[in-house]
């Protein structure tokens, strides 16, 4: 179909300035139906009850394992074309987001095309009105719309994002465990001896002192070789904080994970000057883009931490991106769950200012609901998913099994 419309134009020589009226002829193309825009049909959520393998946690989680409600997202397309993403966090029960999703986003979206991703985007602090952050209730739906587009292109979403590499080391964590330093030793080796080179440690209530000693002995007992963290997910005090990460530099440390809470600002930018191990904040659940923004401007740590699970895709690639405008790294934590696991993967092979892929023990706890789950090579590394979209494929005949109902 052809416009032709009258555009106002001003040319300025010196001092003249002459406007005058000419004609352009616009041509505007209806994409609808021609193999571009795909208009969103419905969006639908098969819940699930799964039972996982009880680990017993020494913090106030107490046990991370057992039976949970989670969720298959499924955005339908008039193309054909259909977009999923999981909705649950390891063996968190997610009943509450997934409501969330078919009563509030839903209705933003349908009959929306399914590229609208940077519209809806900006349309969440609207759409979560006065409540809440919504961010990590959208992140499965933005993961979603990103698997339609890699779908329909044929392509992987790191493609579209612009691929940096095909491959990144991996690190082993547990959640913590243990009551003494010598179960983080234990815990240590055996990570070490399944062939991780990197570990981190989640120390828990651990005392600060015995925290401090454990780190000693973990290093000790692994060598140099084998790359170590620690996060004590802002159990400490600043005083705390301090003494553990004068043991964390004295044993080579790559990172020190959220040491204190992320609201006591000057406390950790303290830490980040009288420290030589590198803060890396945050993984807590209202450490969102806007947040990361505020810490990377005030210079406050030297690492970022994010997460697809949390802002999904769209707001993690614009995450990562700033943080490579401070010259910094954007660490990237577990997605919990199969679907937006890979999607953090894709996000880490679109950038190198991301070190590794966290990789939670026991993988039983958030691997679920797809044919192939992702492998670690002869490397110790994972490799970049290579199918359309996400790369993943549902296991349809799991998800029959296990399905209690479907939100719609």
């Amino acid at each position: 179909m052809r416009h032709r419309t009258k555009v106002p134009c001003s040319i300025h020589f010196g001092l003249f300035d002459y406007t005058y009226l000419n004609s352009f002829v616009v041509l505007t193309t209806e994409l609808e139906g021609i193999g571009g825009n795909m208009k969103i049909t419905d969006i639908t959520i098969d819940v699930i009850e799964r039972r996982t393998p009880s680990v017993r946690v020494q913090d106030e989680r107490v046990d991370s394992g057992g039976k949970t409600t989670q969720g298959v997202l499924r955005v339908q397309t008039d193309s054909g074309i259909e977009g999923h993403a999981f909705v649950g966090d390891q063996a968190a029960n997610s009943s509450h987001r997934m409501e969330s999703i078919i009563k509030i986003l839903k209705p933003a979206m349908m009959g929306r095309d399914s590229s609208d991703r940077e519209w809806l985007w900006n349309q969440l602090s609207i759409i979560a009105g006065h409540g809440s952050a919504i961010e990590p209730t959208w992140a499965p739906l933005d993961v979603a719309l990103w698997d339609i587009e890699g779908k329909a292109a044929g392509q992987p979403i790191h493609k579209l994002l612009g691929t940096a590499r095909t491959e990144v080391p991996v690190y082993a964590t547990y959640p913590p465990r243990h009551g003494t330093p010598q179960g983080f030793v234990e815990e240590a080796l055996q990570i070490q001896a399944e062939g991780f080179s990197a570990y981190k440690i989640h120390p828990g209530p651990l005392p600060y002192k015995e925290a401090a000693i454990a780190a000693g002995k973990v290093r000790e007992a692994v060598g140099k070789e084998m790359t170590l963290m620690l996060d004590r997910n802002h159990g400490y005090t600043y005083r705390e904080a301090l003494y553990v990460g004068h043991a964390l530099d004295a044993n080579d440390y790559f990172w020190y994970e959220d040491p204190i809470p992320a609201n006591d600002i000057e406390s950790i930018k303290e830490l980040t000057i009288r420290l030589d191990t590198p803060l890396n904040m945050s993984d807590t659940t209202g450490f969102l883009f806007h947040e990361a923004t505020s810490f990377l401007q005030m210079n406050a740590v030297r690492l970022i931490r994010g997460t697809v699970r949390k802002i999904g895709i769209t707001g993690l690639k614009k995450q990562m991106a700033l943080a490579e405008g401070f010259h910094k790294f954007c660490e990237i934590g577990l997605a919990g769950n199969s679907a937006l696991n890979a999607a953090n993967l894709h996000v880490i092979m679109s950038s190198l200012n991301c070190t590794y892929f966290e990789y939670w023990l026991p993988k039983e706890v958030h691997q679920w609901g797809v044919k192939e789950q992702l492998k670690i090579n002869e490397n110790g590394n994972i490799e970049a998913p290579t199918g359309p979209g996400l790369g993943i494929d549902l296991d349809e005949d799991w998800i029959t099994a296990h399905k209690l109902t479907t939100l719609s």
